[in-house]
């Protein structure tokens, strides 16, 4: 393995545990206030941040688009998955709730075949079957994923997977950061009229200040380190690498909130680990 690829580990690495900050962050701070402003700010401090760094060397090649509308699609994919798994981090352990979203790279897989005409091969369909097994140990009678907040983080995954399907068919013509700008610009500008009813007008203290300025910096920094590792590094080696981030949940929500999943459930997030390792390392053994 090149120190280029070492490299790009590392920032795959850095990247999901920024990642799992974000959802850490947010749901400490639901408790406090609302979803639609925790979203809001996430988009605009991620705005302000490709404001400031990428446009001035871009300019007009950050805005100008061939696709608008899909790329405004995929962006409002985006918005409504975060407020979607935001909604569900508000009830629901943070680790339990990571693992039944992962079952987007099997929903991406699932649904590459209708929305871009990719074969479905039978080991998609078993990785999909298993994958939905591992969510109904975790969403067990008895559990801790149920109800309304189950329906949310299915909700989530759903949206998320049709956002990275029109990321995939946006590939061929949109840069990386064009796309990430877009995500950026739409997500504030559709929630910024949405949050006024939110909002009680109480100033928050410092560190509730600090916290949600926080979630759009971890999130921005996290795309960039996850852009610059696949700009050095294979991504038939990244991809398997993804699921670490159900570790770095899993101990940040003990961390954080004093939760671990119980044996049932770390069950369930293995089959759903490993139901997407199955399809993440497809690819390098064909190639």
């Amino acid at each position: 393995m090149t120190p280029r690829n070492i490299q790009g580990i590392l920032f795959f690495l850095g990247g999901l545990f920024l990642f799992s900050s974000v959802d850490t962050t947010a749901k400490y701070l639901t408790a406090f206030y609302s979803v639609q402003l925790l979203v809001w700010a996430r988009f605009a401090v991620h705005l302000a941040i490709m404001l400031a760094i990428v446009a001035p060397g871009m300019g007009r090649e950050l805005v100008v688009t061939r696709r608008p509308w899909l790329m405004i699609l995929r962006a409002l994919m985006l918005v409504v998955s975060s407020l979607f798994i935001q909604m569900a981090f508000r009830s629901q352990p943070l680790a339990e709730t990571t693992a039944v979203f992962f079952v987007t790279p099997v929903l991406v897989a699932l649904l590459a075949g209708p929305l871009l005409g990719e074969q479905v091969r039978a080991k998609t369909w078993a990785a999909t079957l298993a994958g939905f097994c591992g969510v109904l140990l975790i969403a067990r009678p008895g559990g801790t994923v149920l109800g309304i907040g189950l329906v949310y983080t299915l909700a989530a995954a759903l949206c998320y997977s049709l956002y990275q399907i029109l990321t995939r068919k946006l590939a061929d013509t949109e840069p990386t950061m064009r796309q990430l700008f877009y995500t950026a610009l739409i997500g504030t500008l559709v929630m910024s009229p949405i949050v006024p009813p939110y909002w009680t007008g109480e100033m928050p203290p410092l560190s509730h200040c600090l916290l949600i300025v926080s979630l759009g910096v971890y999130g921005g920094i996290g795309h960039f380190l996850v852009i610059g590792a696949y700009r050095t590094t294979p991504a038939s080696t990244l991809s398997p690498i993804m699921y670490v981030q159900l570790i770095w949940a899993a101990l940040l929500g003990w961390a954080v909130f004093n939760h671990l999943p119980d044996p049932l459930s770390l069950l369930g997030m293995l089959i759903i680990g490993t139901a997407g390792l199955s399809l993440a390392l497809r690819p390098s053994r064909r190639t």
